[in-house]
């Protein structure tokens, strides 16, 4: 009773504190200057009026829910203060009650924090990518001797008075990896380059290239003697040799999601300041298939000032170059600020590509994929233009000087001949905002089809990006704690070169032709290894960190490689099949496992973990028991396996911290809550095998619809197809059609067809037809419900958590999709809703923002499909749904309500690109995603006209949860009793949920592969949507107005100093002395912190 009468004092007192703060901003704004009574409004301010009133609205509505959520917070903690954990109820109404943690939660978000997506209505631009697909036709008329362009004529006098500038830039285009693999094409030809190029730059001072991949030049790095080095590094220093971008890689911009492409910027960055000491100043991207407006972003961040595009829709190019549009200052949608980037589109020719810019001053590309392997060849094109280049420059009558140029040297003279300073607007250059997609080179040839091939290994990226974050945030508090207590001679820091290896090898198969599905197979093989290989490294990475922060006793920790302390619940057999779960063996001693939370927010969810006995119990370190869930395994359809059982138990996970759980074999404990198991076999003739203590319910012949429900929501199934019909909510709100179907398409008969690059359909979309009826299986337990219906080329598995807060707010759905006995097909999910879209949806851009995107009738089908990274959505006036993804896929919205996502794709042939092979090495894959219905806030209505959009707070946290899945590590059994462990927290005060940890990563020594005393802290601040409808996410959400102090965040450890970097950690910014940092909404900033 005690209990209750405090808690409803505090959240009495919470509850007054949002009233007075509502009722000082009421003050404030009628204190505005212009507000008093009997002040006349002149007309210009009308308008200004009308909208700071609409304002007020919003933010009346916004604090109207956060006391409605902190009242209802209030109200259940004090209505059930006294629920006993572990036990659970079943309602006669067919829905489980689940007993409170005891842990009260609420959403509070900072009514400023809401303004930007609000304001966020982009500053003007020139040139907006949506508004120039409305008006082009696309009609694709015949340039003449410029195909695609048009007539280009000139007056010989027009450079009389201003000689026309031309750069030669030769380059050598090297991919890491496409018909040969890395190490074929390092052997074969990369380092014959490089060393002619050392040879040859040397022999004229006049002289240039540039060169983009750093991965092929670490390599050769490595492999060449002290005097070469010094010889680069004099060729660098005197500006003869520029690296271009400077990544790992030249990254693809569809598929990759932001925090590799930013770990491979760093990595290459870093590696150029260390061994060579030069800084990047300019991108140079000529080969990824479309450019997306989130590079720009980085590569403004990292501190380069200019980029180089050439990959554009043909017909883009063409209006750009009509319009004297091909230099621009590219900027995001959602920057009201004037940073933007300057972006230069690559054309070719001299005086005729002269016309088609704004500038007196043209570049010229000399070079293409693998040039100047042959001492021959430099020779030839050197000598040869230095011939050309003499010979004009000597005659002043043509009114040009023409040079060999870097990339740099070509910008620098354009801003010189502007009259600004490099970095800044030339007064004539037009603004852009928007991104590149969906690129076509000619015809309808529309380079949609590498959105989704080869997924599986698009899967196996994401997981490891994920592996790789948590190894490097792990390792960066395991090591700065073992440095703390004196401990660090023991603790294995030669995991330092486990984590530089996956950051190379992640890095590498960002590569454009890598992580899109467009290489060779035997390159594909070598791919996958090497992604394999860094996955085993980081868990034995994360096991080893986890390992010395459970122990209470720090003495106690052996490193001992050959017997790990943890192993993980999953294994992989080798590179290309799924994972499996580890079976717990259950003997007299109570087994551990350890759970990690990858992300910074607290997590209340689902654990499920194999053992080889039904009669388990979960308990935490005092001995409370955890409310569990007991379901059988299966090894078919309708076959349960013997001897196996999937032990689910609900736990509150701390931010970023690991959780001891103790699993204990009792006969004497009351049964834990066993899932009920029915399944539909329309009629097959199969056999169901039922195994104690589990009871099947057969429908032989059912094709009743039915459903599987929470405390939130009820998804209904077709009962002949077991596919989902619609939801409907549980808060009186009428039911919302969502319909899945599967649907085939197929590839043209005659002419070009789809191939790893193209996607080239023989029409619409037919509906998949299977020989035989599905099966489906459903099992309904406390915890979660699932539906599984089985098709021959694919499992869907549809789940729903019966928890509050994010896991219970959304559908779980996993599609198993083996499709390798067809012939041209490409399978895709259609999510049919009565949503009135129209002709607008939603795609993200690398994980990091969010693009709008229009269907065009007057283009054909494969044009309106679109990378998706992590999400897509499609919304009207009153809700919008989010389809969020855990590996990058193709996805589009061909009718109003609609969304569409490829999961897979089979092809025989080669789509002339280049590649020389079809897709058929397809493997079994696993695509999983979440399906997210949202309503809109009464107040709030969606502004189409607006470019651009924001996810909500709760649609940010579940695409976290996508991706970060939680990392369970049983305690391998031990011949000895384990010492004393522990939960561990790292964090002693909250993070604000709309910042995001992208990493902590240690920096190098000045020694190889060994890890230094400092930390990258990279944080990200979020834009989000507060226009939809606020839920309660399950744990204490608030936000800051971008606020976080670093000072007393990590328990047990110091921030000594705070030092903000510019992304790549290549330039500080301004002196910073205190431990508060600042970030606005959508920024990403990297800050050097040393722990001790």
């Amino acid at each position: 009773m005690k209990l209750k009468k405090q808690v409803t004092v505090c959240g009495g007192a919470i509850f007054c504190v949002a009233v007075f703060s509502l009722y000082l901003m009421l003050d404030r704004v009628q204190r505005e200057p212009g507000r008093r009574q009997g002040v006349s409004f002149p007309r210009s301010q009308i308008s200004v009026l009308q909208n700071r009133i609409e304002q007020l609205e919003q933010l009346l509505e916004e604090n109207h829910q956060i006391i409605s959520h902190i009242k209802d917070s209030v109200l259940e903690l004090t209505e059930n203060a006294d629920g006993l954990p572990g036990l659970l109820a079943y309602q006669t109404n067919g829905s489980w009650v689940l007993p409170t943690d005891n842990h009260p939660t609420f959403l509070s978000v900072s009514p400023q924090d809401c303004q930007f997506a609000l304001g966020s209505k982009g500053q003007k631009t020139d040139l907006q990518m949506l508004d120039v697909y409305s008006l082009l036709k696309f009609d694709n008329l015949d340039g003449g001797a410029w195909k695609q362009g048009f007539e280009i004529t000139y007056d010989e006098h027009e450079w009389d008075k201003e000689p026309l500038q031309v750069y030669v830039v030769p380059h050598s285009h090297n991919d890491p990896g496409w018909i040969k693999t890395f190490d074929k094409y390092y052997q074969d030809q990369t380092q014959h380059i490089l060393n002619n190029m050392v040879l040859k730059l040397q022999e004229d001072a006049r002289r240039r290239f540039i060169w983009a991949e750093i991965s092929f030049f670490s390599k050769w790095w490595d492999n060449i003697d002290t005097q070469k080095r010094a010889a680069v590094r004099r060729l660098a220093a005197n500006g003869q040799l520029e690296f271009v971008t400077g990544g790992w890689v030249m990254t693809d911009e569809a598929n990759s999601h932001y925090f590799a492409m930013i770990d491979q910027l760093i990595e290459g960055h870093q590696w150029l300041e260390k061994n060579i000491g030069v800084i990047p100043k300019s991108g140079w991207a000529i080969d990824p298939f479309g450019h997306s407006s989130t590079m720009s972003y980085l590569l403004k961040r990292s501190n380069l000032t200019n980029m180089l595009i050439q990959r554009v829709h043909y017909s883009i190019k063409k209006h750009f170059a009509a319009t004297k549009s091909l230099e621009f200052m590219w900027r995001q949608t959602w920057d009201s600020s004037l940073s933007s980037l300057r972006a230069n589109l690559l054309l070719d020719q001299y005086r005729k590509k002269s016309k088609l810019y704004r500038s007196k001053v043209v570049l010229i590309p000399l070079g293409d994929d693998f040039r100047y392997d042959k001492a021959l060849e430099w020779d030839q094109q050197f000598q040869n233009y230095e011939r050309l280049f003499n010979y004009m420059n000597s005659h002043p009558e043509l009114h040009v000087q023409v040079q060999f140029g870097t990339l740099s040297e070509y910008f620098d003279a354009v801003y010189k001949k502007n009259d600004v300073s490099p970095g800044s607007k030339p007064p004539s250059y037009p603004v852009l905002s928007g991104d590149f997609f969906t690129y076509a080179d000619r015809e309808d040839h529309y380079w949609s089809g590498y959105f989704t091939s080869r997924p599986f290994y698009k899967n196996l990226d994401r997981v490891l990006e994920s592996h790789l974050r948590a190894a490097e945030i792990l390792y960066s508090l395991a090591l700065s704690h073992a440095r703390r207590c004196g401990a660090d001679s023991e603790y294995p820091v030669s995991d330092y070169s486990s984590l530089t290896e996956a950051r190379r090898n992640i890095g590498l198969f960002q590569h454009h032709d890598a992580i899109t599905g467009t290489s060779k197979e035997v390159v594909v093989v070598d791919y996958g290894i090497r992604l394999f290989h860094s996955l085993m490294n980081l868990k034995r990475v994360i096991i080893n960190a986890a390992h010395f922060l459970i122990l209470q006793d720090k003495k106690n920790y052996r490193y001992d490689q050959s017997s790990l302390f943890l192993q993980m619940d999953d294994r992989r057999q080798n590179h290309d099949t799924l994972p499996e779960k580890v079976v717990i063996k259950m003997e007299s001693l109570p087994r551990y496992v350890v759970v990690f939370n990858p992300i910074e927010q607290e997590r209340l969810c689902v654990i499920s973990v194999l053992a080889t006995s039904p009669r388990v119990r979960v308990t935490l370190a005092d001995g409370s028991n955890l409310p569990m869930q007991i379901s059988t395994v299966w090894k078919s359809p309708t076959d349960m396996v013997a001897d196996k059982y999937q032990i689910s138990f609900v736990a509150r996970l701390p931010a970023l911290g690991l959780s001891v759980f103790q699993l204990s074999e009792s006969f004497n404990y009351r049964a834990p809550v066993k899932s009920n198991v029915a399944i539909y076999l329309r009629n097959r003739d199969v056999t169901v095998s039922k195994k104690e203590p589990f009871s099947v319910k057969i429908l032989e012949s059912s094709t009743d619809d039915f459903f599987i429900e929470n405390q939130h929501m009820q998804v209904w199934f077709n009962g002949v197809t077991g596919l989902m019909e619609n939801v409907k909510r549980k808060d009186g709100q009428l039911e919302q059609k969502v319909r899945a179907e599967f649907v085939w398409y197929g590839t043209r008969s005659i002419k070009d067809k789809s191939g790893a690059y193209l996607f080239l359909p023989d029409g619409e979309a037919k509906p998949y037809v299977s020989n035989q009826a599905a099966i489906t299986r459903i099992t309904e337990g406390p915890l979660f419900s699932e539906v599984i219906s089985f098709y021959q080329h694919f499992q869907q598995i549809v789940r729903l958590y019966n928890l509050p807060g994010v896991e219970g707010l959304s559908l779980d759905v996993s599609i198993i999709v083996d499709i390798h006995d067809q012939v041209n097909k490409e399978l895709a999910m259609r999510l049919s809703t009565d949503i009135e879209s129209g002709d607008t949806f939603f795609t993200d851009l690398n994980g990091f923002q969010i693009q709008p995107r229009k269907y065009f009738q007057k283009l054909p089908l494969q044009a309106s499909f679109y990378p998706m990274p992590a999400m897509a959505y499609i919304q009207d006036n009153r809700s919008r749904l989010t389809l969020h993804t855990a590996q990058s896929l193709g996805v589009s919205s061909l009718h109003s309500g609609q969304l569409e996502v490829i999961l897979d794709r089979r092809l025989m042939q080669d789509d002339n690109r280049g590649l020389g092979q079809g897709l058929k090495d397809n493997k079994v894959t696993c695509n999983r995603f979440r399906i997210l219905l949202e309503r809109r806030a009464t107040s709030n209505k969606v502004q189409e006209s607006r470019p651009v959009s924001f996810p909500s707070l709760l649609s940010h946290i579940t695409s976290m949860h996508v991706n970060h899945a939680v990392l369970a590590m049983p305690i391998t059994p031990q011949p000895h009793n384990i010492p004393p462990i522990r939960s561990w927290r790292p964090l002693s005060t909250p993070i604000p949920c709309d910042f995001h940890i992208l990493n902590m990563r240690t920096l190098q020594s000045e020694m190889v592969s060994a890890p230094g005393l400092e930390t990258a802290l990279i944080l990200h601040r979020k834009g989000f949507d507060c226009g939809l409808e606020a839920k309660n996410v399950g744990f204490n959400c608030t936000t800051t107005q971008g606020k976080l102090s670093l000072r007393g965040l990590f328990h047990g450890l110091d921030v000594r100093s705070v030092q903000p970097m510019s992304l790549s950690l290549l330039y500080p910014t301004e002196p910073f002395n205190s431990s508060l940092v600042s970030l606005r909404p959508m920024e990403i900033s990297t800050f050097r912190i040393r722990l001790v």
